[in-house]
């Protein structure tokens, strides 16, 4: 009798654990969850999930660097949660925690990097932070240079666990500007250039016909940078019937024309998805001798891809819109420079008369009216921030020195002519069912936007308010005075924005406030671009448009191939600033830089300095009377001196560190 009730009692004892554990496995597969994880150059880590519900997406899940265990940036992931703290021990105000669990996929084979003493390798890329350690011969490498080295990953991903990799490639020393763009281009694996027998392949390539208007009566000009290689779109305004109307034309070279959808050409644009701009290189998205055959040149014949708005001369309203193919002939090359000194000064070139001149003041006035329109309807983002890029030499291989772009009312008239033909194709697409690919811009993040707010306020003293509508974005952006401040709150403000991206269906670009967008304007360097214009032909001919799965996966591939040329840009752009300032250190010019204290640290403080374009690094050894952080300060020990986020310093640089890839700056 005692046997069976102790038998019966080990049963029950049994199934209880049994669902215990059952239990406990249940939750454990609700706290897993899958994504690709973004590093960032301190080593932080942050996984978007997969399989998310649109109407409520999930937050990025945070993964301290702790706990990254040899994931890299972009492998796919699975991540455990780890279990909320109130005081977080480890970053506080990130949201979700968790640790890699598993790495289902890794996003690469290779990196990248220069060669140190003790054979490690410091990756170009700076979202891998750690130093790959050379496994077995270096190749003939030496210190110095830049290598290839083959990732040797493990199969379980460990903590802890140091990075190993196989020379496999050698692309000469580190700071010949030649070498640096050779590494940039090999690590973002960005295509070379074409080869002179593909260039003369396209050079034979004949366009296809199609019905055209006969467009070459009307003013039209070209206005682009000074240094523009390729001309893919130009403007044109003509009288209409009703005098309180005018028609103007935004005419897109028919780059369609020449490629056919699944051609030769088709597949390569593709595999590029973009024109890469480095400075000091440049490589086409198609090949040179096509590009100039295309291109909108002045005093020729050129086929176009036209969109023909009617507009309120005194609104800016658009009454009708019609769409077609057309030969047009521009009357003039006009850059940016040559338009804004007209539009401030009245300054005219020698061959501008009368005629010509009361039509540019024309097409001015109705971009004002436009883009004032826009304002009130659209309600979109007026942000400006300066951009410092180093300019190079391309052929003698030499940096010239930095250049400083502002946008200005030149800029603005372009590009407002652009996005109204852009806005116009997205429309006539969506009502007629083609498929296309749109260009998006999510609303921001609360967390991220929290996460602004509190920099705003702890480090300028600014109180932004509820960023997560247009309307206070714009109210918080207009109220920012003038000033060295202002580029550096605009700087912040746009890093907790999310990117832009292209997808197969329209939704809300919220930055310019429109419902229905995409990319239509520059089909010689884009190809989401290149895509909406062969849909078009395609539909106008009843021919075999691609579908709806093509064009998402198309999209995604444009949105992926963006987001890796920008890196290559600033990634080049930011290794040849140094270079500059090198230049700058060693030749004895004046050195002295105005700064913004941009972010305290214990080791030091990050400086925004905008006449470079960067961030200088100012250590606690190159800061006066011993001085020790406290919360987001920097005072020194008799307790006199502060330094906080948003006071203005003046520096000099001190240094340069090529192996960790900063500017070191002293107070001046």
């Amino acid at each position: 009798m005692k046997n069976k009730t102790r038998l019966k009692r080990h049963k029950k004892t049994h199934k209880a654990k049994k669902h215990r554990k059952k239990d406990s496995t249940k939750k454990q597969r609700k706290q897993l969850v899958t994504g690709r994880i973004t590093v960032t150059a301190g080593g932080l880590g942050f996984v978007a999930p997969f399989n998310q519900d649109p109407e409520n997406p999930s937050p990025d899940i945070f993964i301290p660097p702790q706990f990254l265990r040899s994931a890299m940036d972009g492998d796919v992931v699975e991540v455990a949660m780890l279990p909320p703290r109130p005081e977080d021990a480890f970053y506080p105000d990130r949201g979700p925690a968790g640790k890699v669990k598993n790495i289902f996929e890794r996003a690469r084979t290779t990196i990248v990097g220069e060669l140190l003493a003790g054979k490690k390798v410091r990756p170009l890329n700076k979202r891998i932070p750690e130093d790959i350690s050379v496994a077995g011969k270096l190749n003939g490498a030496k210190r110095g240079e830049w290598v290839k080295v083959e990732l040797i990953h493990s199969k379980t991903p460990r903590a802890n666990a140091a990075r190993r990799g196989i020379v496999k490639e050698r692309f000469g020393l580190a700071g010949v500007i030649r070498n640096d763009l050779d590494a940039v281009c090999k690590e973002f694996k960005l295509l070379p250039p074409y080869t002179q027998e593909e260039d003369s392949a396209a050079a034979s390539i004949k366009p296809r016909d199609i019905k055209r208007e006969d467009m070459r009566n009307l003013f039209t000009v070209t206005i682009d940078p000074h240094d523009a290689k390729d001309f893919d779109d130009a403007v044109s305004i003509a009288p209409t019937e009703d005098e309180r109307e005018i028609e103007l034309g935004v005419h897109i070279a028919d780059v369609a024309a020449y490629i056919a959808p699944a051609s030769e050409f088709d597949h390569t644009a593709f595999e590029r998805g973009f024109t890469a701009y480095l400075p000091g290189r440049t490589l086409p998205m198609l090949p040179k001798t096509l590009t100039a055959a295309i291109s909108l040149n002045a005093d020729q014949d050129s086929l176009a891809h036209s969109v023909m708005m009617t507009v309120n001369r005194r609104s800016g309203r658009i009454t009708s819109v019609r769409r077609c193919h057309s030969t047009i002939r521009v009357n003039k090359r006009l850059t940016f420079g040559q338009v804004q000194d007209f539009i401030e000064r009245n300054s005219k070139e020698k061959d501008w008369d009368k005629e010509f001149c009361s039509n540019l003041q024309t097409t001015i006035k109705l971009y004002k009216n436009m883009r004032s329109y826009r304002r009130k309807t659209e309600k979109f983002l007026e942000m400006s921030i300066p951009e410092t890029r180093v300019l190079v030499d391309e052929e003698k291989n030499e940096i010239i020195g930095l250049g400083h772009k502002v946008q200005r009312e030149a800029d603005q008239m372009v590009e407002e002519f652009m996005l109204a033909a852009n806005s116009e194709v997205a429309k006539e697409m969506i009502e007629k069912s083609i498929p296309g690919v749109f260009r998006t811009h999510p609303e921001p993040d609360p967390e991220k936007i929290a996460e602004f707010t509190a920099i705003a306020e702890e480090s300028f003293g600014i109180t932004p308010g509820d960023l997560t509508s247009r309307a206070a974005c714009n109210k918080f952006l207009t109220s920012l005075p003038e000033g060295p401040r202002r580029p550096a709150i605009l700087s912040a403000f746009l890093r907790s924005l999310p990117r832009a991206l292209y997808q197969e269906g329209a939704a809300l670009h919220f930055g310019l406030g429109k419902g229905r967008y995409l990319h239509f304007t520059s089909p010689i360097r884009r190809y989401s671009d290149l895509f909406v214009h062969q849909q078009l032909w395609e539909a106008q001919i009843n021919g075999k448009l691609s579908s709806k799965k093509t064009a998402a996966q198309i999209a995604d591939s444009c949105t992926g191939k963006e987001e890796n040329n920008d890196n290559a840009y600033f990634t080049a752009n930011d290794r040849l600033k140094l270079r500059y300032l090198e230049n700058e250190l060693e030749s004895g010019l004046e050195n002295l830089h105005e700064g913004i204290i941009a972010k305290v640290i214990s080791a030091g403080m990050l400086v925004d300095i905008q006449d470079l374009g960067i961030y200088g690094f100012v250590p606690l050894d190159n800061l006066p009377n011993d001085c020790r952080r406290r919360g987001n300060k920097l005072i020194d020990k008799r307790g006199k001196k502060t330094y906080k986020c948003g006071d203005y310093i003046y520096l000099k640089l001190s240094q340069i560190d090529f192996v960790r890839g900063s500017a070191i700056f002293k107070l001046a």
